[in-house]
């Protein structure tokens, strides 16, 4: 079903045009970046995240495939407005060392799986526990916002090499954390299907390598401790 754009987003998104030029983007990161631009009211976001073109594609991919989307706060659930979400922090619980956002992480992560997309606008907390779990995730929005532990956390994040969207300040929240979502889930094009067939690729010639490689050491004494 077709997104009718309402006339005053039409409107915001001319005007944010008039006074930046994202012409020059890729397609994915130019729609990321005007739709968390918008959501905030402020251009320095254009220099502010980081994110790359082939991640997006790939996420892309994997959202419009029908990957689940967790996030970290109800706040961001709602503005995520074409996707059910899943949001464990009602059933969450502190503990020594263990926040309430940490905690739904880990609950989420049970529920969920590996190959999900993360969104994560308030709590750093969530995304520092989410890079201690090994989730595979098929892309990490982490925006995290605030002064103690957040631009940390998001440092971190591009550490890690996991596929991302982050920026570098202090900055973030649940309503540019979603409107990033909602940028890849409101993009249509032929990218999915391009992304799709390029993860196959990268799995078929991951197969064929380990079919072919020689035995080694660890291998030849797993197949004795097996026989």
């Amino acid at each position: 079903m077709n997104r009718v754009i309402h006339p005053i987003e039409q409107e915001s998104f001319r005007r944010l045009r008039a006074r930046l030029d994202t012409s020059h983007l890729p397609p994915l990161t130019r729609a990321v970046v005007e739709r968390v631009i918008h959501s905030a009211a402020d251009l320095e976001y254009a220099s502010d995240l980081v994110t790359d073109e082939d991640v997006l594609l790939r996420a892309h991919a994997a959202l419009h495939a029908g990957a689940p989307v967790v996030v970290d706060v109800e706040m961001v659930a709602a503005g995520i407005t074409r996707r059910a979400t899943v949001c464990r922090l009602k059933d969450a619980r502190s503990g020594p060392g263990l926040t309430r956002s940490a905690h739904a992480v880990r609950l989420a992560y049970e529920q969920v799986g590996p190959g999900a997309l993360w969104v994560i606008g308030c709590a750093p907390t969530a995304l520092e526990e989410l890079l201690r779990l090994d989730a595979d995730p098929a892309l990490v929005i982490g925006l995290p916002v605030g002064f103690v532990g957040a631009a940390e956390s998001k440092a971190a994040l591009r550490e890690s090499g996991l596929p991302a969207v982050s920026n570098v300040s202090e900055k973030g929240g649940s309503a540019v954390a979603a409107a990033a979502l909602n940028a890849l889930l409101y993009h249509p094009g032929p990218q999915a299907g391009q992304a799709a067939k390029s993860v196959q690729a990268d799995q078929a010639a991951t197969t064929d390598r380990a079919e072919t490689a020689p035995p080694t050491a660890e291998t030849t004494s797993a197949a004795k401790e097996t026989s």
